[in-house]
């Protein structure tokens, strides 16, 4: 069962960075959107432990969720130095919440990219939401927000897949990550992005 995802929202006053539209992030000149990801990569890799710097990485989470829907935002931000960042923050964030939206702008990334570039660690990000599924698989409100992320990517580096010429040049996806999927599915898990 899939259920309805709530809308996001974001608090202006609070962002630290300015809040382009995605039609702005998507004409900005290189040096300016270098600029732009230098400090949403700096303001996510913050080791601060406050709750005022939870908070704020919450809320630029809920910023960057609203800008992945946009095809060229989300393929401009899944092949740029923000994604392995992304990778880092589900890896190591203490805050659960923290982890869970990140999973949610991976999976948005994943679904709205047009394109994904070699460079991209895919497999990484596979590979780390297959291991906390796993370490967490009593938790049911855990893998309602990691699933939906692992899903998305395993359907991206599908659909790349399907659109090479060299079948032989494919990605790396764990046999875990199919078996964790599978079993999650058997369980009947409600699927829905945090």
């Amino acid at each position: 069962q899939i259920m309805k995802q709530v809308p996001v929202r974001f608090d202006l006053k609070t962002l630290h960075i300015p809040t382009y539209s995605a039609e702005k992030l998507s004409s900005m000149k290189d040096m300016d959107w270098n600029d732009f990801l230098q400090r949403v990569c700096s303001l996510l890799d913050s080791t601060e432990k406050s709750t005022g710097a939870a908070r704020s990485k919450l809320n630029l989470l809920y910023y960057l969720s609203t800008v992945a829907v946009h095809k060229e935002v989300a393929s401009r931000l899944i092949s740029s130095q923000l994604f392995p960042v992304l990778i880092q923050q589900l890896r190591a964030a203490a805050n659960w919440d923290i982890r869970a939206k990140v999973a949610r702008v991976i999976g948005l990334l994943a679904l709205h990219t047009s394109e994904l570039g070699e460079n991209v660690p895919v497999s990484e990000a596979i590979i780390l939401l297959t291991e906390l599924i796993r370490e967490n698989f009593r938790n049911s409100k855990l893998k309602q927000c990691l699933l939906p992320a692992l899903g998305e990517l395993l359907y991206l580096i599908a659909s790349e897949e399907e659109k090479r010429k060299h079948p032989r040049e494919c990605r790396v996806v764990p046999l875990a990550a199919y078996t964790v999927l599978m079993r999650c599915l058997r369980e009947g898990v409600r699927l829905f992005h945090c």
